[in-house]
């Protein structure tokens, strides 16, 4: 088996055309045929070998003003992962949960503030997690419960999920956020398990601590491995995704490691990156078609 180079559209853009597979064709010096995958939406092309010009940055260059997310798949690969790990906060869901309980009590900007930096991987993470877990003190659970409420799931995060249990995968919602949210994220979505940090309490109060050990980007590597252990899989049969500094230690020990529209520091170490399109963009990338997609 050669290499295989999946080219995907997204939702914002114009459908994916014969002319954009004639461009990707005639970069790689015209090996191989393309097959859909859904017409207009994603199509793949198998070719015996990588021409001595290409660069990922080249195909990226070809394809970013039309919004086509691609993935070249290595020969010899195991296309369809038995085990999916997902990083929850812009990944399966909208935003950052922690900022928006933090607007709620008035620190919306103070905390997003330290978010950002966090995410893009310019202070610990562990550090920045209590520093603003502290600000949010004597809050109220039941402001817990309102931003449960209001949660907004990612387009794709269901569809993903959902059509890898069917085929037999493991899927497991893994997130430096707090449990509080991923119980109910992990429910709404379908993750057979999940893995957070946990908040203390007293009163039915916030007590501005986190319970320890923290769940960092060295415990989100350790579960996935955990996982795989347990599974019997071998590293190439692991589809992992998250979007920021937190998550590439997890990335980065699967097979399939894929930051989702991620920070700029995720992405400039991420073989993979969804940088336009929806998290079903996954499933294409996997070889799946249309026709398992939906009920």
């Amino acid at each position: 088996m050669g290499y295989v180079l999946v080219l995907v559209s997204s939702a914002n853009h114009q459908p994916l055309q014969q002319k954009h597979l004639e461009t990707v064709s005639q970069y790689l010096g015209e090996q191989g045929s393309w097959q859909w995958l859904s017409v207009g939406k994603a199509a793949e092309l198998s070719f015996a070998r990588l021409p001595g010009h290409w660069t990922s940055e080249d195909l990226e260059g070809l394809l970013k003003e039309d919004g086509i997310d691609f993935f070249l798949v290595e020969p010899g690969a195991r296309r369809k992962k038995k085990l999916l790990v997902c990083d929850m906060d812009n990944t399966v869901v909208v935003g950052e949960t922690l900022d928006d309980l933090a607007e709620s009590c008035g620190l919306g900007a103070e905390i997003a503030a330290i978010t950002k930096r966090a995410m893009a991987g310019r202070i610990d993470f562990a550090e920045a997690l209590k520093t603003r877990v502290r600000m949010l003190k004597d809050l109220e659970l039941s402001e817990l419960e309102k931003i449960r409420a209001k949660i907004r799931y990612t387009p794709g995060a269901e569809t993903l999920v959902r059509v890898m249990r069917e085929k037999g995968a493991f899927c497991v919602l893994v997130s430096g956020g707090f449990a509080s949210f991923t119980s109910a994220v992990a429910e709404k979505l379908g993750f057979h398990a999940h893995h957070s940090n946990i908040l203390k309490t007293k009163d039915d109060k916030l007590t501005g601590e986190v319970r320890e050990p923290i769940l960092d980007h060295q415990e989100k590597r350790a579960l996935l491995q955990q996982y795989r252990d347990q599974l019997r899989i071998t590293r190439e049969e692991i589809l992992a995704v998250g979007d920021g500094a937190n998550d590439l230690a997890m990335i980065n020990a699967a097979g399939f490691g894929v930051g989702f529209h991620p920070k700029a520091c995720l992405k400039k170490k991420a073989k993979h990156s969804i940088v336009h399109g929806d998290l079903s963009t996954l499933l294409y990338a996997q070889g799946y078609r249309d026709f398992p997609f939906y009920s």
